[in-house]
């Protein structure tokens, strides 16, 4: 199904800058040269914008992104991410070939329910002191098991030389990785994709460093 454009209001994207859920939905969102407005949702502020009852009532897990478009409002990154996939052209965001599908989503599944649920904020708040231990445990677990997977699919990128929904949510793993100072090098395929990912301009310009609620002493 596709959707005419020329109709519709812009979406609004409420996310946080720093959050790799919404960041996988502005990486898409630019992928695919989708044009929207931003709706800062800050998880830290007054005890976390999320948590209050106008928030709640766009997303009642409490929890970033919340995407509305098409008159409907949307949560759930992969979710948000299909909707698009299947109502907007453009490159699309996975592979034709059945075979390289399941890998994209074997691979997308095992970032978004294995790894990063584990350490995103709401967890790590409930950890208390241990919180970067934990994090960086889960981490190298699920890195452990997701380079020598990488190992067998990728070619440029993660599944083949097509960016996918795997690329989407590999690339704000590892920027959470990395700011849980976990050491990188030792997963030299996970490396080599990021690398190569951060220089697509969709990665670059949907980059948590020049969002519109980016701190300024996080600004590149």
């Amino acid at each position: 199904m596709h959707v005419s454009l020329s109709c519709l209001t812009k979406p609004v994207l409420h996310g946080y800058f720093r959050s790799s859920c919404s960041w996988r939905v502005r990486i898409a969102l630019a992928l695919k040269g989708i044009e929207y407005d931003q709706a800062p949702v800050n998880l830290i502020k007054d005890g976390g914008q999320q948590l209050t009852d106008q928030f709640k009532a766009l997303n009642p897990m409490q929890q970033v992104p919340a995407f509305t478009i098409d008159g409907i409002t949307l949560s759930q990154s992969l979710a948000i991410i299909l909707y698009i996939e299947e109502t907007r052209p453009g490159p699309r965001l996975f592979p034709t070939d059945p075979h390289k599908r399941a890998q994209v989503r074997m691979i997308s599944d095992l970032i978004v329910s294995g790894i990063q649920p584990l350490q995103n904020l709401y967890v790590l708040q409930k950890i208390g002191a241990e919180k970067v231990q934990w994090a960086q445990h889960f981490i190298l677990r699920g890195f452990e098991a997701l380079e020598p997977l990488l190992k067998q699919t990728a070619g440029k990128y993660c599944v083949g030389d097509e960016i996918s929904v795997a690329d989407i949510c590999l690339v704000p793993q590892v920027y959470n990785a990395e700011r849980f100072k976990v050491d990188i090098s030792q997963f030299p395929t996970i490396k080599r994709l990021n690398e190569t990912l951060l220089e697509v301009e969709a990665f670059k310009a949907s980059h948590p460093s020049c969002q519109p609620d980016t701190p300024s002493d996080l600004r590149s």
